[in-house]
């Protein structure tokens, strides 16, 4: 198995696991498949500088193949924003809680939650 088939299998597990958990009706799991969506693209993101190991991050003379250096800062900054973006839907999603009294995504109480 090559590693740009690993790579992509990985990318697609976690668009998938991400999607599915997007979906969910709880704010908790919104939440992770966020996270997972925005790990699934710093993934994609980074390997389009080529999967090449032990070369250069930069062109030199004589080297027939180097990765680029522009996706990878691309996922630096990008690993940034999505840390900022899940903290601010943690901190909504708890005062949410807070003041619906349950944490299902469209603010209604589940039959398994009991009275509000």
């Amino acid at each position: 198995m090559t590693l740009e088939m690993l790579v992509a299998s990985a990318i697609g597990l976690l668009t998938a696991a991400g999607i599915y958990l997007c979906l969910r009706g709880r704010t908790f799991p919104v939440v992770l498949g966020l996270a997972m969506l925005s790990y699934a693209i710093n993934v994609f993101l980074f390997s389009m500088g080529r999967l090449i190991v032990d070369r250069p991050p930069i062109y030199q003379k004589g080297v027939d193949a180097y990765t680029d250096p522009l996706p990878q800062a691309l996922v630096l900054t990008a690993i940034v924003i999505s840390f900022g973006m899940t903290a601010l839907v943690v901190v909504l999603a708890l005062r949410t809680y807070l003041e619906t009294g349950t944490d299902h995504v469209d603010g209604t109480p589940d039959e398994r939650d009991g009275p509000a």
